[in-house]
């Protein structure tokens, strides 16, 4: 086995998958069938610049620079051999979020990531305009915003696009994007699989009486498909990704997809009635339609699969991050008494706690805002827990009100399409970080939404395998669609485990929302005196 795969190595027959995520850059290896052989991360943190959350474009390329070294020198480790040629590659980011170029290709303003919300207006007009809800995070509200902020940078801007297709063009020279990314730009006509035409034309309206002289198409990248050869690497980008050299130009490259699209394949959700929520920095649950939705809703998005299906979306700016913090407080308290206590020991034991806990928190709540949720109705968000005198106030109780707190936001936005809408769904399948302490989450989860909840053995790897899956794809678009190879070659006999929903814990979890509910007028008072 391991000399067959060396063989592979050496001559190229390998797939490179990368997403650029929130909190770390993931890079995965995979042979046919998307089997890894070698896996990376580099973590790295927003900042703050101005008021507005943002990533240095440095370093997008020392993260990945750092993923490729680690994946090549486990490779060099493991099978005696360098890696010089990569059939396919494909890239994936956190979506939406605004990157503005000019002529020259320098960036005008630093990045503006998907947690800002700053975007108000121009997202209530858009929405209003097309009768089509228009999220703050979208490219194309960030992009109107500025026109109505009269920015300075207005008349250099020649190119529009998002972290992934910011990183497939450097790499490719090409200004793409994957369908799945491309419908958090702008809204997709499922029938062109294209921006949609006439909501274009209306927008290049309202851009013009804002003085902006160009036209949607001019500025944001071209939609591609999931299958379709987005550009090679070129050698400037191959240095990008490998500056030692080695690596060789000419890859094959895929169209560049968001999390969200990475999330679907990752799951095999992309067929209707399913769905899958993915759970990490952020958390969004995507529901693959049948048939379009009666309404639109602020609180949900209207996106797409990787081949154009319709998807609804329900997308909420903060799910692990506030576990985090206190995971890190707990660790650093742990090491005083075992020095070598590693922080995975420490999420392991809170979750596990966490079961023991009252299913409706015994009186406690925490909600988790590091941003505003727009589907909770909070313009700022500020971490907040909250506690009954009366409750019990025990560690179990502690850490399954932050669990219940991860999924809540998004609970609000789904009892819309599975209650008002009516929205058929047979299962929902987890991925993301918060799943990775086995059958926790999961349960909690399955509970909290009334709906069987699914996660595989590989739905730890997320979005990078997911991207890694659509690179090698490209090579078999010919003969099978998405769905059946995702069916026949990628999930063939990969183990899985079903969670259902538990009738007291559902019972609990609805007492522990609707307290959750009420501490919003909190949230909203404590976000505004301390922001």
């Amino acid at each position: 086995m391991s000399e067959n795969i060396k063989n592979l190595i050496e001559n190229g027959d390998i797939s490179l998958g990368v997403e650029f995520g929130s909190t770390r850059i993931k890079a995965v290896l995979t042979t046919k069938g998307a089997n890894i052989i070698a896996q990376s991360d580099f973590e790295w943190e927003n900042m703050v610049v101005d008021g507005i959350f943002s990533y240095r474009l440095e370093d997008v390329w020392l993260g990945l620079q750092h993923c490729y070294a680690k994946i090549a020198a486990q490779i060099k480790a493991e099978y005696g051999v360098e890696i010089t040629k990569i059939n396919a590659m494909g890239f994936s980011a956190m979506m939406h979020g605004y990157l503005a170029f000019d002529r020259e290709g320098k960036l005008l303003v630093p990045f503006r990531t998907w947690r800002n919300t700053i975007t108000e207006k121009a997202a209530e007009i858009l929405s209003k305009e097309f009768s089509f809800n228009i999220p703050q995070r979208w490219t194309a509200a960030h992009l109107y915003q500025v026109l109505l902020n009269k920015e300075q940078h207005i008349q250099d801007i020649d190119f529009v696009t998002t972290l992934a297709g910011y990183v497939h063009w450097q790499l490719t020279g090409n200004k793409v994007v994957g369908i799945g990314e491309a419908s958090g730009i702008f809204p997709i006509d499922e029938t062109t699989l294209d921006y949609n035409a006439a909501m274009a034309e209306k927008f290049d309206e309202l851009t013009a009486k804002e003085g902006f002289g160009k036209k949607l198409c001019e500025v944001f990248p071209k939609v591609m498909s999931a299958g379709e050869k987005a550009g090679v690497l070129t050698k400037s980008g191959a240095l990008l990704i490998d500056p030692s050299g080695r690596l060789q130009p000419g890859t094959d490259i895929c169209p560049p997809e968001g999390d969200a699209g990475t999330g679907m394949v990752a799951t095999n959700s992309i067929l209707p009635k399913t769905g899958n929520i993915s759970a990490g920095t952020s958390i969004f649950a995507m529901l693959v339609l049948e048939k379009s939705l009666k309404n639109y809703y602020k609180e949900i998005d209207m996106v797409t699969t990787p081949v154009g299906h319709p998807v609804a979306m329900v997308h909420c700016n903060t799910c692990t991050s506030d576990i985090n913090e206190y995971v890190r407080v707990f660790h650093s308290f742990a090491k005083h008494f075992k020095p070598d206590c590693e922080i995975g020991e420490i999420y392991g034991y809170l979750y596990k706690e966490a079961v023991k806990g009252d299913y409706d928190c015994g009186g406690l709540c925490s909600i988790n805002y590091f941003a505003g949720e727009p589907v909770a109705g909070v313009e700022n968000g500020i971490p907040m827990f909250l506690r009954n005198p009366q409750g019990s106030f025990t560690l179990a109780n502690f850490m399954r009100s932050h669990i219940y707190a991860a999924f809540a936001c998004v609970k609000i936005g789904l009892d819309m399409l599975l209650g008002d809408e009516d929205v058929p769904v047979e299962k929902l399948l987890g991925h993301g970080g918060l799943f990775k302490v086995e059958g926790v989450a999961q349960q909690m989860m399955a509970s909290a939404l009334d709906t069987p909840v699914q996660v595989t053995a590989s739905a730890g790897e997320g979005g990078a395998w997911g991207m890694g899956i659509l690179a090698e794809y490209m090579k078999e678009k010919g003969t099978m669609s998405l769905a059946e190879y995702l069916e026949n070659i990628i999930f063939a006999g990969v183990s899985s485990t079903v969670c259902m929903p538990n009738p007291q814990e559902t019972s609990g979890f609805e007492i522990f929302l609707k307290n959750y509910k009420k501490a919003l007028q909190a949230e909203k008072a404590a976000a505004e005196l301390l922001k």
